[in-house]
């Protein structure tokens, strides 16, 4: 299972006024494990960035003006991306400005290379609802240091991103049990046998008292709430 991670920073928030893309990170997964055969670029999107835009990635115009126009990197990039599901943070705004530049090119659009999507704030806003799942929270809460991001940039916010998606999905491999079926022989007729009664053996008090510590501990571990205690938390009616 090829996956990729990905990120752009953009010169703003909307392809439609005319806003391109200045920089591509891509982190490459197989069968869920960091490979090291990365992507990244910086490109001239021959324009100057938004006053927000350029606070956020802090790429100024000088520094993209001898970087190669995305005309001359797409078909590194397509190449890359062929077939695998790729892995993005908030996907329309990533997929927009990315079908955007395919057809200014007269390509198809980005989404027809690519096996599929996961959109990991869809899958925290499942995880953790009413919390922030902004990357830097999601980082806080799985205990990923960013510390070292002072500015958003690509590729280091598809390697942290990366790291997410692996603690997010952490036990999605190890569900089932190695546990041997027994297949009767064609034409054995297997005896019929009464159920046995079931006992009920309520937890005691202290044992209960146990198991939410455990809960509590790993709740503070997270710096929010695990898996189990966000599945078992009855959510508030709405209004």
């Amino acid at each position: 299972m090829r996956q990729i991670v990905l990120d752009t920073e953009t010169t703003g928030i909307n392809p439609k006024l005319g806003n391109r893309i200045i920089e591509i990170g891509c982190v490459e997964l197989v069968n869920r494990m960091l490979t090291g055969n990365n992507f990244h670029v910086y490109i001239n999107p021959e324009r100057d960035s938004e006053e927000g835009a350029l606070n956020v990635h802090g790429l100024t115009t000088e520094f993209l003006s001898d970087k190669p126009k995305f005309a001359q990197i797409v078909d590194d990039l397509r190449e890359y991306i062929q077939g695998a599901e790729v892995i993005i943070h908030n996907a329309p705004f990533d997929l927009g400005f990315l079908n955007h530049e395919f057809q200014l090119l007269g390509l198809p659009d980005f989404s027809t290379h690519i096996h599929g999507v996961i959109d990991t704030l869809v899958h925290a806003k499942e995880l953790h609802p009413g919390k922030r799942n902004s990357l830097d929270a999601l980082c806080d809460r799985y205990g990923i240091s960013n510390a070292h991001r002072k500015l958003h940039g690509a590729l280091l916010d598809s390697e942290l991103l990366a790291d997410v998606y692996l603690a997010m999905t952490r036990g999605q491999n190890s569900l089932g049990m190695d546990v041997e079926e027994e297949v009767a022989v064609a034409g054995e007729e297997l005896a019929v046998v009464p159920l046995a009664q079931v006992i009920l053996q309520p937890a005691s008090e202290e044992e209960v008292a146990a198991h939410q510590e455990t809960l509590a501990g790993l709740d503070k571990a997270v710096k929010g709430q695990c898996i189990w205690t966000a599945l078992t938390t009855p959510t508030a009616p709405v209004a």
